[in-house]
């Protein structure tokens, strides 16, 4: 099951080892990653056990429901620990898990990764999606210097011309008013040698990004281990005039 949800009413008084293997949050979030989970699933991970009363599923909801993410973000760790369910060692994994999340939205520019090869990119997302058994797209949305200001995953499957649009592939970009982008996705095969739909898929993606004043400055195939392929450095960005 994927997609982000809340957990069904009818979830709420089931133990999550009680749930179908595809329904556990920390299952789902190790297959589908962790864009796929709700808050609710997200949080039910850190909580991670409930009482007789509520699962973690349930406690998470509820939080949610009552607080709100950001409601959490202000409430102190007393405050959350006196929450039915938790107490003192669940409130402080929330609050630490909410203050890293604060800290890397208060980064600051120069403290941005900056794309300047693809090198910056395979450091970047290289070595977790050299191991990903299925295909995916990913966007990172750059600032007029390549400060790498986000990362999108887009498509997950075979990352074919057919299926992939352009205009969700750029809806981000001109979401946040990015002047550029950079597109990446790995071939679990191993071999990131571009593919025909890879180059026409690119071809047109840059063509959109044009009209929209949006610069595809790279399209990164990744293989196995550090084998990658830049389609800007084989020539292969644009269709040839």
């Amino acid at each position: 099951m994927t997609g982000n949800r809340e957990p069904r009413a009818a979830e709420y008084h089931v133990r999550i080892r009680d749930l179908p293997p595809d329904e556990r949050p920390r299952e789902r979030l190790l297959k589908a990653g962790a864009k796929a989970l709700s808050t609710s699933e997200l949080l039910a991970i850190l909580i991670r056990t409930g009482t007789r009363e509520e699962s973690a599923l349930a406690i998470a909801a509820r939080l949610v429901s009552s607080r709100g993410l950001d409601g959490l973000q202000r409430a102190s760790a007393a405050e959350l620990a006196a929450e039915h369910g938790l107490g003192e060692a669940k409130a402080a994994q929330l609050k630490a898990a909410l203050e890293l999340g604060a800290r890397l939205a208060a980064l600051q520019p120069e403290e941005r990764p900056t794309i300047g090869s693809p090198d910056d990119v395979l450091a970047l997302i290289g070595a977790e999606m050299s191991l990903l058994e299925q295909e995916e797209l990913r966007v990172l949305l750059l600032t007029t210097k390549h400060q790498v200001v986000g990362i999108h995953t887009i498509y997950r499957g075979n990352v074919r011309t057919a299926a992939v649009r352009n205009a969700e592939i750029l809806r981000e970009a001109v979401r946040r008013n990015c002047p550029a982008i950079l597109v990446a996705h790995n071939h679990p095969s191993g071999d990131p040698a571009p593919s025909d739909d890879d180059v026409a898929m690119t071809q047109a993606l840059a063509a959109a990004g044009k009209l929209l004043d949006i610069d595809l400055i790279d399209h990164i195939i990744v293989g196995t281990g550090r084998r990658h392929t830049s389609l800007r450095a084989q020539g292969l960005l644009t269709a040839p005039d």
